[in-house]
């Protein structure tokens, strides 16, 4: 593949979908359309699957790409978690540290760039968690249960600030020592 063809993959057209789908899923939550909002979101997890497996089947796969795909979800479950945290659902601090946390990863990878961003096992599970705490009342108000109540929801967000606040701490501490073994 030429380098200057090496962003126009077939996984960066699905990562793209998912980027398209931001708006979609404020509107939808702000105007409460349930299941369109859970049609949005089931779109952005399917492009979020597919495109991981169409890179490595059609060995599409780059540091662009793995970071455009972490933009993508970034940009996915912060705009769904503000939205939720307009609506009272979810902490207001929480959509804010998403994105905070995502740039921390990205100055990370950038500046670790030789051997990539150190992998971080709480940073990966908070990953997960941010596209769960946004699908739940999403999958809650579509299928219109009562389960898990409002209170449970946003105790959950709150538990996801702190891990996210000790993934970031985590990171900063890992940075550093990086920074120090290479410039000593």
């Amino acid at each position: 593949m030429q380098a200057r063809n090496a962003w126009l993959t077939r996984a960066n057209a699905l990562t793209c979908i998912r980027v398209a789908a931001v708006p979609a899923v404020v509107v939808a939550i702000h105007a409460e359309a349930a299941w369109l909002a859970l049609a949005v979101f089931a779109l952005a997890v399917a492009t979020d699957v597919a495109d991981g497996i169409v890179a490595r089947r059609f060995e599409e796969q780059s540091g662009f790409g793995r970071l455009f795909d972490h933009a993508a979800d970034a940009a996915f479950v912060t705009a769904g978690a503000a939205a939720l945290a307009h609506a009272g659902v979810l902490p207001p601090l929480l959509p804010t540290l998403i994105a905070v946390s995502f740039l921390q990863y990205a100055l990370d990878a950038k500046v670790t760039k030789a051997s990539g961003p150190r992998p971080s096992s709480l940073g990966r599970w908070n990953g997960i968690a941010y596209y769960v705490i946004v699908a739940i009342p999403i999958v809650r108000d579509a299928l219109q249960i009562g389960w898990p109540a409002p209170g449970l929801i946003l105790a959950l967000g709150w538990l996801l600030v702190g891990s996210t606040l000790v993934s970031m701490g985590d990171r900063m501490i890992q940075s550093r020592s990086h920074r120090r073994k290479v410039n000593p």
